[in-house]
C-alpha cells in the first residue's frame, strides 16, 4: 500500500469511526453504565432511520428529523425498560438472560413490522450534503461523512458533560456499582436507570438519522451493526463515553485499511477481531470502570 492510499484509509478511516461511535453510544450507556443486555439497540437505530426517512418525505432534513424524534424515542425507552425491569430484572437473578430473550425478540418484531409497513426494498433520503463532496487537496470528503463525525462529536461531548456535571448523570454512573449507597443519597435507582434508558434510547433515534444519511437502509441492517456495536462499547470500556469514541476511531481506521489492503469482504470481520483481543488482553477496554 502506498503512503496516499494509507492516508486517504486514516482520514476515511477517522470519520468512519466517529459514525460508528455516534452509533453506539446509547449503547454505551444502555449496557454499559445499565449492565442491560440490549442487543434490541441496532434495530431501534434502523426503527429511527425509517422514522427519518418519513419525515424527509415531507421535506425535513434528516439531522432535524433525527433530533425531532429523540423526546418520542426518550420516551420509547423509558417504557421499554420499565417493561424490562417489571417483566424480569425485578424478579430475580437470571434477569440477564431471560431479558437477552426479550431483547432478541423486541429486535425481531421491529424488523418485521417495518418489513410489513415498507418492504424490504432499501430507503434513503435527500439533503444538500448528500451526494456532495469536500475537496482537500487531492482528497475528496463526502460530506454526509463530515456530518456524522461533527454529530458523533457532539453527542459524545453531551453525554460527557451531562454525565459527570449533574447529579442525574453522577448517578446514572454509580447505579449499576452501588445502589444502596445511591438510594442512601436520596436517589430512586429505578427511575434512574428509567430515566437513563431513556437517554440512550432517544440518542438512538439520532444516530438512526445519521445511519440513513450515511446511506441507504433496509429492515435487516441491524445485523449488519450488532457486532461493531457491541465490539465498539467493550473495547472503550463499559461506560465510557470518550472510550466509546477512541474505539470506534480505532475500529473505523481499521475497518478502512483492512478494506483497502484486502477488499470489502474482510472488513466486517475487524469488529469481531478487535472484540476477542480486547477480551483476551484487556477485558476491562481501554477506558474500563
Amino acid at each position: 500500500m502506498s503512503f496516499e492510499l494509507l492516508l486517504e484509509a486514516i482520514v476515511f478511516g477517522v470519520l468512519l469511526g466517529c459514525f460508528y461511535a455516534a452509533v453506539s453510544i446509547g449503547l454505551s450507556v444502555a449496557f454499559g453504565l445499565l449492565d442491560v443486555p440490549h442487543v434490541a439497540h441496532p434495530a431501534i437505530m434502523v426503527l429511527g432511520s425509517y422514522c427519518t426517512y418519513v419525515l424527509g418525505r415531507y421535506g425535513w432534513d434528516p439531522i432535524v428529523a433525527g433530533i425531532a424524534l429523540m423526546p418520542l424515542f426518550f420516551l420509547l425507552g423509558v417504557a421499554i425498560y420499565r417493561f424490562y425491569y417489571e417483566s424480569f430484572e425485578k424478579r430475580g437473578s437470571d434477569a440477564g438472560v431471560r431479558g437477552l430473550a426479550f431483547f432478541f425478540g423486541l429486535a425481531f418484531i421491529i424488523e418485521v413490522g417495518l418489513i410489513l409497513v415498507f418492504g424490504v426494498d432499501q430507503r434513503m433520503v435527500e439533503a444538500a450534503y448528500i451526494g456532495r463532496s469536500l475537496a482537500l487537496g487531492e482528497f475528496r470528503i463526502p460530506w454526509r461523512m463530515v456530518v456524522a463525525f461533527g454529530v458523533a462529536l457532539a453527542l459524545t461531548a453531551g453525554l460527557t458533560i451531562y454525565l459527570s456535571r449533574t447529579f442525574t448523570g453522577r448517578a446514572i454512573k454509580a447505579v449499576a456499582q452501588d445502589e444502596p449507597a445511591l438510594r442512601l443519597m436520596g436517589a430512586n435507582p429505578v427511575r434512574i436507570k428509567q430515566w437513563a434508558f431513556g437517554i440512550a434510547t432517544g440518542v438512538t433515534a439520532l444516530a438512526g438519522a445519521m445511519l440513513i444519511v450515511v446511506g441507504p437502509v433496509e429492515p435487516s441492517l441491524d445485523r449488519v451493526y450488532i457486532g461493531r456495536t457491541f465490539a465498539v462499547v467493550v473495547l472503550a470500556g463499559l461506560g465510557s463515553m470518550t472510550g466509546t469514541l477512541a474505539a470506534g476511531l480505532i475500529l473505523g481506521i481499521s475497518e478502512s485499511i483492512v478494506l483497502m489492503q484486502f477488499g470489502a469482504s474482510w472488513a466486517p470481520a475487524v469488529a469481531f477481531g478487535l472484540l476477542l483481543v480486547a477480551l483476551g488482553i484487556r477485558p476491562q477496554g481501554l477506558f474500563g470502570r
